[in-house]
């Protein structure tokens, strides 16, 4: 008898404790995000400096911690291997801080952590034999299909940044690019770049170091509503001239200070603010709540 009455006590103990522990959840997580009250005054703010918000996709801002990344290094045999038919015909020579691979019409330079291919014939490994596009079939469907079937097969963590239908025209091509995604979050400083063109895959340029793993403990990122307001103030001027809209908002990792040297080196958490006005976005570091040029 007694020892069912224990087992009550037991039960009922565990459960206000899970109780307990929900709502601690509850307000923890409430803690961390946007209120409407806050996003009304920013919104508020924002108007009264010629600045529209289409939509604030960033409401919540828990505690981050910065990525370990290492510095810019590729493995060279590997990038032949990639982006030339045969290792033994790649002519290889040293240029003005960096090097240079080429076969054909197909030129590979790797300098300060940047690698950057062109083939003017349009980049197609062995035994391709997709046709050349014209340049009425130029849609950004298929150079989604292009890129991406390029990026699954060689560089499968990275992902498409961003809307692929508002890739940027230019002249001829449409440029797209895929950054790395880790445990959901995008690196921004590592990216893979493309031009596509009637020909093909015209242009390539990527930059990347190895990601780690996170590093030391959580610390508190500003709230969205602090980030714009940090925004509004450095764009104001610009605003009063000719209004600027926001088109997205999100947060990524950025490694801010870049290096060909082995590392590690810290990614911080960053917002990037895009607006219709300006190709690049704007990146605000998350930690501090400044902008950088």
């Amino acid at each position: 008898m007694e020892w069912e009455r224990a087992k009550t006590y037991l039960l009922i103990f565990f459960l206000m404790l899970n109780i307990g522990l929900g709502l601690l959840l509850f307000f923890e997580d409430r803690r961390y995000t946007l209120t409407f009250e806050q996003e009304r005054r920013i919104r508020t703010v924002l108007d009264q400096n010629n600045i529209i918000l289409y939509d604030l996709p960033v409401r919540r801002f828990p505690p981050m911690r910065p990525l370990h990344v290492t510095g810019f290094y590729y493995d060279t045999d590997e990038l032949i291997r990639i982006f030339f038919e045969c290792a033994y015909t790649v002519e290889r020579s040293q240029t003005f801080g960096g090097y240079l691979y080429q076969a054909d019409d197909r030129r590979m330079t790797i300098s300060n952590g940047f690698v950057f291919l062109e083939d003017p014939n349009g980049f197609r490994r062995w035994g391709d034999d997709r046709p050349v596009l014209h340049a009425e079939e130029m849609t950004h469907a298929r150079v989604v299909n292009l890129t991406a079937a390029f990026v699954s097969s060689y560089f499968p963590g990275f992902v498409i940044d961003g809307d692929p239908f508002d890739s940027d025209d230019y002249g001829d091509g449409i440029r797209i690019i895929f950054r790395q995604s880790y445990r959901g979050m995008i690196v921004h400083s590592n990216f893979i770049e493309f031009l596509v063109t009637p020909v093909g895959i015209y242009q390539i340029e990527m930059q990347f170091g190895r990601i780690i793993e996170h590093s030391g403990t959580p610390m508190m990122i500003f709230s969205p509503d602090e980030v714009l307001l940090t925004f509004a103030q450095r764009v104001g001027h610009i605003a009063q001239a000719q209004p600027i809209s926001i088109r997205d908002m999100d947060l990524v990792y950025f490694q801010e200070y870049i290096s060909d040297q082995p590392g590690p080196y810290s990614a911080m958490p960053f917002y990037r603010i895009f607006t219709h006005q300006d190709e690049r976005p704007f990146l605000i570091n998350a930690f501090t709540n400044v902008i950088i040029d």
